[in-house]
Protein backbone atom coordinates (compact mmCIF):
# COMPACT_ATOMS: atom_id res chain seq x y z
CA UNK A 1 0.00 0.00 0.00
CA UNK A 2 1.34 3.46 -0.94
CA UNK A 3 2.27 5.36 2.18
CA UNK A 4 4.58 9.17 2.23
CA UNK A 5 7.30 7.04 3.05
CA UNK A 6 7.55 6.07 -0.55
CA UNK A 7 7.95 10.07 -1.32
CA UNK A 8 11.45 11.42 -1.58
CA UNK A 9 12.40 14.60 -2.33
CA UNK A 10 13.39 15.89 -6.30
CA UNK A 11 16.99 16.79 -6.79
CA UNK A 12 18.85 18.02 -9.56
CA UNK A 13 20.34 14.40 -9.84
CA UNK A 14 16.84 13.10 -10.57
CA UNK A 15 16.16 15.06 -13.81
CA UNK A 16 17.44 11.47 -15.92
CA UNK A 17 14.22 9.75 -14.11
CA UNK A 18 12.14 12.63 -15.45
CA UNK A 19 13.69 12.43 -18.66
CA UNK A 20 13.04 9.15 -19.59
CA UNK A 21 9.80 8.60 -18.39
CA UNK A 22 8.26 11.70 -20.24
CA UNK A 23 9.88 10.27 -23.47
CA UNK A 24 7.33 7.80 -22.99
CA UNK A 25 4.59 9.69 -21.27
CA UNK A 26 4.79 14.08 -21.73
CA UNK A 27 4.07 16.32 -19.76
CA UNK A 28 0.53 18.16 -20.39
CA UNK A 29 1.06 20.84 -18.21
CA UNK A 30 3.38 23.48 -17.00
CA UNK A 31 3.72 22.06 -13.21
CA UNK A 32 4.50 18.71 -14.31
CA UNK A 33 7.78 19.88 -15.61
CA UNK A 34 10.87 18.87 -13.83
CA UNK A 35 12.19 22.25 -14.45
CA UNK A 36 9.21 24.07 -12.59
CA UNK A 37 9.52 21.34 -10.10
CA UNK A 38 13.03 22.36 -8.78
CA UNK A 39 13.25 25.65 -9.42
CA UNK A 40 10.17 26.30 -7.44
CA UNK A 41 11.15 23.84 -4.91
CA UNK A 42 11.61 26.67 -1.47
CA UNK A 43 7.68 28.09 -2.51
CA UNK A 44 6.46 24.16 -3.02
CA UNK A 45 8.33 21.27 -1.72
CA UNK A 46 8.07 18.66 -4.40
CA UNK A 47 8.16 15.01 -3.36
CA UNK A 48 7.87 12.14 -6.28
CA UNK A 49 7.27 8.17 -5.84
CA UNK A 50 8.10 5.43 -8.58
CA UNK A 51 5.36 2.55 -8.48
CA UNK A 52 4.39 0.36 -11.55
CA UNK A 53 6.44 2.88 -14.15
CA UNK A 54 4.69 5.16 -12.74
CA UNK A 55 5.45 8.57 -11.32
CA UNK A 56 3.71 10.20 -8.66
CA UNK A 57 3.90 13.51 -7.34
CA UNK A 58 3.46 15.42 -3.98
CA UNK A 59 3.47 18.74 -3.71
CA UNK A 60 3.21 20.49 -0.35
CA UNK A 61 2.76 23.95 0.51
CA UNK A 62 1.26 26.41 3.93
CA UNK A 63 -1.63 24.80 2.82
CA UNK A 64 -0.75 21.43 3.17
CA UNK A 65 -0.34 18.48 0.81
CA UNK A 66 -1.67 17.84 -2.80
CA UNK A 67 -1.11 14.53 -4.34
CA UNK A 68 -1.34 13.93 -8.04
CA UNK A 69 -2.96 11.45 -9.90
CA UNK A 70 0.16 8.90 -11.45
CA UNK A 71 1.67 9.61 -14.85
CA UNK A 72 2.11 6.47 -16.95
CA UNK A 73 0.82 3.46 -18.18
CA UNK A 74 -3.38 3.74 -16.80
CA UNK A 75 -3.70 1.62 -13.60
CA UNK A 76 -6.66 2.02 -12.02
CA UNK A 77 -5.47 0.26 -8.65
CA UNK A 78 -2.74 2.67 -8.14
CA UNK A 79 -5.36 5.72 -9.10
CA UNK A 80 -7.32 3.83 -6.08
CA UNK A 81 -3.58 3.80 -3.76
CA UNK A 82 -3.32 7.61 -4.64
CA UNK A 83 -6.77 8.46 -3.00
CA UNK A 84 -6.75 5.95 -0.12
CA UNK A 85 -3.63 7.91 0.97
CA UNK A 86 -5.22 11.24 0.39
CA UNK A 87 -7.72 10.46 2.78
CA UNK A 88 -5.35 8.65 5.31
CA UNK A 89 -3.24 11.97 4.97
CA UNK A 90 -6.41 14.48 5.42
CA UNK A 91 -4.53 15.91 1.73
CA UNK A 92 -5.82 17.20 -1.63
CA UNK A 93 -5.86 14.81 -4.83
CA UNK A 94 -5.82 17.30 -6.69
CA UNK A 95 -3.48 18.28 -10.32
CA UNK A 96 -6.53 16.15 -12.21
CA UNK A 97 -6.30 16.63 -16.17
CA UNK A 98 -9.47 16.22 -18.12
CA UNK A 99 -8.63 12.77 -18.94
CA UNK A 100 -8.29 11.76 -15.61
CA UNK A 101 -11.10 13.52 -14.61
CA UNK A 102 -13.58 11.64 -17.15
CA UNK A 103 -11.19 8.45 -16.04
CA UNK A 104 -12.38 8.54 -12.25
CA UNK A 105 -15.95 9.75 -13.13
CA UNK A 106 -16.50 6.67 -14.98
CA UNK A 107 -15.07 4.63 -12.40
CA UNK A 108 -16.33 6.38 -9.22
CA UNK A 109 -19.65 8.29 -10.53
CA UNK A 110 -20.28 9.65 -6.75
CA UNK A 111 -16.51 11.22 -6.58
CA UNK A 112 -17.47 15.17 -6.78
CA UNK A 113 -14.45 16.67 -8.82
CA UNK A 114 -14.52 20.36 -9.45
CA UNK A 115 -12.28 22.52 -11.34
CA UNK A 116 -9.19 24.46 -9.90
CA UNK A 117 -9.37 27.37 -12.39
CA UNK A 118 -6.54 29.46 -11.21
CA UNK A 119 -4.14 26.58 -12.25
CA UNK A 120 -5.63 26.43 -15.46
CA UNK A 121 -2.60 26.66 -18.58
CA UNK A 122 -2.93 29.22 -20.96
CA UNK A 123 -2.39 27.78 -24.29
CA UNK A 124 -2.27 30.00 -27.31
CA UNK A 125 -1.29 29.51 -31.18
CA UNK A 126 2.26 30.02 -31.92
CA UNK A 127 0.98 31.61 -35.16
CA UNK A 128 -1.54 34.42 -33.58
CA UNK A 129 0.97 35.40 -30.90
CA UNK A 130 3.31 35.83 -33.84
CA UNK A 131 1.20 37.46 -36.24
CA UNK A 132 -1.12 39.32 -33.27
CA UNK A 133 -3.85 39.15 -36.56
CA UNK A 134 -6.94 40.55 -36.83
CA UNK A 135 -9.34 43.06 -34.74
CA UNK A 136 -8.90 40.88 -31.59
CA UNK A 137 -5.34 41.93 -31.41
CA UNK A 138 -5.65 45.38 -32.24
CA UNK A 139 -5.15 46.83 -28.86
CA UNK A 140 -2.39 44.77 -28.64
CA UNK A 141 -0.95 46.26 -32.05
CA UNK A 142 -1.39 49.55 -31.28
CA UNK A 143 0.72 49.55 -28.09
CA UNK A 144 3.31 47.37 -29.95
CA UNK A 145 3.09 49.76 -32.81
CA UNK A 146 3.97 52.65 -30.28
CA UNK A 147 6.67 50.64 -28.61
CA UNK A 148 8.79 50.12 -31.83
CA UNK A 149 8.07 53.99 -33.09
CA UNK A 150 9.97 54.93 -30.01
CA UNK A 151 12.57 52.53 -29.04
CA UNK A 152 14.94 50.70 -31.57
CA UNK A 153 15.50 47.29 -30.09
CA UNK A 154 17.47 43.94 -31.27
CA UNK A 155 16.54 40.47 -29.78
CA UNK A 156 19.33 37.62 -29.16
CA UNK A 157 19.53 34.49 -27.80
CA UNK A 158 19.97 33.88 -24.29
CA UNK A 159 23.78 31.90 -24.48
CA UNK A 160 27.09 31.56 -22.06
CA UNK A 161 28.37 34.97 -23.57
CA UNK A 162 25.48 37.09 -22.12
CA UNK A 163 24.17 35.13 -19.16
CA UNK A 164 26.06 37.72 -17.45
CA UNK A 165 24.15 40.83 -18.41
CA UNK A 166 21.03 38.67 -18.41
CA UNK A 167 21.52 38.01 -14.76
CA UNK A 168 22.24 41.87 -13.98
CA UNK A 169 19.04 42.85 -16.19
CA UNK A 170 17.11 40.61 -13.16
CA UNK A 171 18.41 42.22 -10.67
CA UNK A 172 17.09 45.85 -11.39
CA UNK A 173 14.03 44.02 -12.46
CA UNK A 174 13.95 42.98 -8.70
CA UNK A 175 14.57 46.08 -7.68
CA UNK A 176 11.94 47.80 -9.10
CA UNK A 177 9.24 45.04 -8.60
CA UNK A 178 10.73 45.45 -4.71
CA UNK A 179 10.52 41.51 -4.83
CA UNK A 180 11.47 41.39 -1.18
CA UNK A 181 8.08 43.40 -0.19
CA UNK A 182 6.10 40.54 -1.91
CA UNK A 183 6.39 36.44 -1.01
CA UNK A 184 5.29 35.50 -4.49
CA UNK A 185 7.84 37.52 -5.93
CA UNK A 186 10.56 37.12 -3.82
CA UNK A 187 9.79 33.38 -4.64
CA UNK A 188 9.91 34.26 -8.63
CA UNK A 189 13.01 35.64 -8.06
CA UNK A 190 14.45 32.77 -6.20
CA UNK A 191 13.06 30.16 -9.35
CA UNK A 192 14.45 32.18 -11.86
CA UNK A 193 17.69 32.59 -10.52
CA UNK A 194 17.93 28.92 -9.79
CA UNK A 195 16.64 28.41 -13.30
CA UNK A 196 19.23 30.71 -14.91
CA UNK A 197 21.70 29.07 -12.73
CA UNK A 198 20.64 25.37 -14.23
CA UNK A 199 19.92 26.82 -17.56
CA UNK A 200 21.76 24.62 -19.69
CA UNK A 201 21.72 22.01 -17.76
CA UNK A 202 17.62 22.25 -18.24
CA UNK A 203 17.70 22.29 -21.66
CA UNK A 204 15.90 25.82 -21.22
CA UNK A 205 16.02 28.72 -24.28
CA UNK A 206 15.71 32.36 -23.88
CA UNK A 207 15.77 35.75 -25.91
CA UNK A 208 16.73 38.68 -24.75
CA UNK A 209 15.98 42.24 -25.98
CA UNK A 210 18.10 45.25 -26.31
CA UNK A 211 17.61 48.83 -26.31
CA UNK A 212 20.27 51.17 -26.32
CA UNK A 213 22.58 48.24 -25.85
CA UNK A 214 21.48 47.11 -23.11
CA UNK A 215 19.25 43.96 -22.33
CA UNK A 216 15.82 45.73 -21.27
CA UNK A 217 13.81 42.25 -21.32
CA UNK A 218 14.23 38.67 -21.25
CA UNK A 219 11.92 35.27 -21.74
CA UNK A 220 12.61 31.90 -20.71
CA UNK A 221 11.18 28.78 -22.74
CA UNK A 222 11.15 25.08 -22.79
CA UNK A 223 9.58 22.76 -25.08
CA UNK A 224 7.56 20.75 -22.91
CA UNK A 225 6.06 18.26 -25.95
CA UNK A 226 5.88 18.07 -29.55
CA UNK A 227 2.86 20.23 -29.87
CA UNK A 228 4.34 22.74 -27.36
CA UNK A 229 6.55 25.58 -25.84
CA UNK A 230 6.39 26.93 -22.08
CA UNK A 231 6.54 30.37 -21.56
CA UNK A 232 8.34 30.07 -17.65
CA UNK A 233 9.24 33.73 -17.29
CA UNK A 234 9.27 36.75 -19.12
CA UNK A 235 10.28 39.78 -17.59
CA UNK A 236 10.74 43.67 -18.76
CA UNK A 237 11.80 47.30 -17.59
CA UNK A 238 8.77 49.43 -16.56
CA UNK A 239 10.94 52.16 -18.44
CA UNK A 240 9.84 51.29 -21.94
CA UNK A 241 5.64 50.92 -22.11
CA UNK A 242 5.17 47.87 -24.41
CA UNK A 243 8.05 45.98 -24.12
CA UNK A 244 5.96 43.17 -23.32
CA UNK A 245 4.05 43.04 -26.12
CA UNK A 246 7.38 43.18 -27.94
CA UNK A 247 9.08 40.03 -26.03
CA UNK A 248 6.13 38.20 -26.52
CA UNK A 249 5.68 38.79 -30.43
CA UNK A 250 9.66 37.79 -31.04
CA UNK A 251 9.35 34.67 -28.49
CA UNK A 252 6.56 33.67 -30.39
CA UNK A 253 8.82 34.59 -34.00
CA UNK A 254 11.26 32.18 -32.53
CA UNK A 255 9.39 29.34 -32.01
CA UNK A 256 6.74 29.19 -34.65
CA UNK A 257 8.81 26.90 -36.93
CA UNK A 258 8.99 24.22 -33.87
CA UNK A 259 5.40 23.93 -32.29
CA UNK A 260 1.90 25.03 -32.95
CA UNK A 261 1.24 26.24 -29.34
CA UNK A 262 2.71 28.31 -26.17
CA UNK A 263 1.77 27.63 -23.12
CA UNK A 264 2.13 30.75 -20.79
CA UNK A 265 1.00 28.83 -17.68
CA UNK A 266 -1.24 29.68 -15.23
CA UNK A 267 -2.78 32.53 -13.68
CA UNK A 268 -2.58 31.48 -10.25
CA UNK A 269 -5.79 34.11 -9.43
CA UNK A 270 -4.01 36.94 -9.96
CA UNK A 271 -6.98 39.51 -11.18
CA UNK A 272 -4.59 41.58 -13.41
CA UNK A 273 -3.07 38.83 -14.59
CA UNK A 274 -5.83 36.90 -15.86
CA UNK A 275 -6.94 39.99 -17.76
CA UNK A 276 -3.12 39.89 -19.36
CA UNK A 277 -3.44 36.58 -20.71
CA UNK A 278 -6.97 36.63 -21.41
CA UNK A 279 -6.33 39.44 -23.41
CA UNK A 280 -4.13 37.09 -25.62
CA UNK A 281 -7.05 35.27 -26.78
CA UNK A 282 -5.90 32.00 -25.41
CA UNK A 283 -6.83 28.90 -28.00
CA UNK A 284 -7.67 26.55 -25.07
CA UNK A 285 -6.84 25.99 -21.42
CA UNK A 286 -4.96 22.96 -19.89
CA UNK A 287 -7.52 22.20 -17.01
CA UNK A 288 -6.99 21.46 -13.83
CA UNK A 289 -9.11 19.86 -11.50
CA UNK A 290 -9.36 18.45 -7.84
CA UNK A 291 -11.43 15.74 -6.18
CA UNK A 292 -13.47 16.73 -2.77
CA UNK A 293 -12.46 16.05 0.54
CA UNK A 294 -15.76 15.05 1.95
CA UNK A 295 -16.28 12.81 -1.24
CA UNK A 296 -12.99 10.86 -1.48
CA UNK A 297 -14.22 10.22 2.40
CA UNK A 298 -17.70 8.57 1.21
CA UNK A 299 -16.20 7.07 -1.98
CA UNK A 300 -15.44 3.23 -1.93
CA UNK A 301 -12.40 2.44 -3.68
Amino acid sequence: MLSLDDFKKIRLEDKPIFDTHYQQYPPLHSGELFSTMISWGEYVEYRFAEINENIIILSKDRNGIVLHPPSGKRNIELFKQVMQLAVKEDSVFGFIKKTEKDLLSSQFPNLIIEEDRDFFDYVYRTSDLAELPGTKYGKIRNRLNKFTKNFSYTTEEILENNMEEVNEFLKRWCLWKDCSSDELLENERKAIIFSMKHFFDFNLKGLALRIGGTIQAIAVYEKMNTDTVVVHFEKGSPDYDGIYKAINMETAQRVRHIVPFIDREEDLGIPGLRQAKMSYQPDHFIELYYATKESLRTTTF
